[in-house]
C-alpha cells in the first residue's frame, strides 16, 4: 500500500479514536493454505483494539466502532481506495505462487561426517553426522554398525531452521573404535529415491587433519618469512655503502 493512502486511513481513525489513545500500528499480510485460498488482510488498531479491517474475501473495509465504521462506510464509496486493496490482493497472490513453486521441490541434503572426544562418556570417541539445507523440514537420520540399526548412545537435535525455508540436523553416536567395525549414518528424505548411507572412514578423516595441520604450518612459515624481509627491508633502509679500496 502507497504511504499517503496509509497515513490516509490512520489520519481517519485518529479522527474517530478515543481522546486518549496513544498507540496505533498496522497490520498487513497475506494468508494462505493454498493457490485457491488466499486471503489479504489490512487491519489498523489503537490501543490495541482493533478499529478497522479490509478482507479480501469481503471485498470492502469493516469499522469495529461507532465511528470506524463511519470511517468504513465512507472508504467502501471511494473507488480508489478498492482498487487498490485489490491490487494488493493480486500482489499477495503473486507471492504465495512464489512461495509455492520453491516448495513444491524438495532440496536434498549435504551430510557430513567427523568424529571428536567423547567428554564425559564411558566411550572413546563420538561420531557426529550433520545434515544440512534440505527441504522439507521432515527427516530421519540413523546410525548402524555392520549393517545393524544402533539406538543406544546416539542423540540428536531437531530439525533446525536456517531461516530460509531450509533447515539442518546434527545426530551424534558414542562408541569406542574397533578394529574392522563399520559404522555408517542413513539418512531418509523426501528429496532422496532411497535412503542414503554416509560411512565413516577414520584414514580420509586422518588424512584431512594431517592437511589441515600441513596447510597451517605452511601458512605459518609465510608469515615468518614475511616478517623476516620486513625487518631486513626496514633495518638496511638508509644504510650508506662505503668503499673499502
Amino acid at each position: 500500500m502507497p504511504v499517503h493512502s496509509f497515513f490516509s486511513l490512520l489520519f481517519l481513525l485518529l479522527l474517530c479514536s478515543r481522546a486518549d489513545a496513544f498507540f496505533g500500528h498496522a497490520v498487513i499480510r497475506c494468508q494462505f493454505n493454498s493457490l485457491d485460498d488466499i486471503v489479504y488482510l489490512a487491519q489498523y488498531h489503537f490501543n490495541k483494539m482493533l478499529m478497522l479491517q479490509f478482507n479480501s474475501t469481503l471485498g470492502n473495509y469493516t469499522g469495529y466502532t461507532k465511528r470506524s465504521k463511519e470511517v468504513a462506510d465512507t472508504l467502501n464509496n471511494i473507488p480508489t481506495f478498492i482498487k487498490r486493496e485489490e491490487k494488493n490482493l493480486k500482489t499477495c497472490q503473486s507471492h504465495a505462487s512464489m512461495v509455492f513453486d520453491l516448495l513444491s521441490n524438495p532440496v536434498e541434503p549435504s551430510v557430513r561426517l567427523k568424529s571428536a572426544d567423547a567428554a564425559g562418556s564411558k566411550h572413546q570417541r563420538m561420531l557426529i553426522c550433520s545434515v544440512h539445507g534440505f527441504y522439507p523440514k521432515h527427516i530421519r537420520v540413523t546410525w548402524q554398525k555392520n549393517g545393524n540399526n544402533v539406538t543406544s548412545d546416539v542423540t540428536s537435535t531437531d530439525e533446525l531452521s536456517n531461516g530460509n525455508w531450509l533447515y539442518q540436523i546434527h545426530s551424534y553416536l558414542e562408541f569406542t573404535p574397533k578394529t574392522g567395525e563399520k559404522i555408517t549414518c542413513m539418512v531418509e528424505h523426501a528429496s532422496l529415491t532411497e535412503p542414503k548411507l554416509y560411512e565413516w572412514d577414520p584414514t580420509v578423516e586422518s588424512q584431512r587433519n594431517k592437511f589441515a595441520v600441513g596447510t597451517a604450518g605452511l601458512l605459518l612459515g609465510l608469515v615468518f618469512l614475511v616478517t623476516g624481509l620486513i625487518y631486513f627491508k626496514k633495518k638496511n633502509t638508509g644504510r650508506i655503502l662505503v668503499p673499502t679500496s
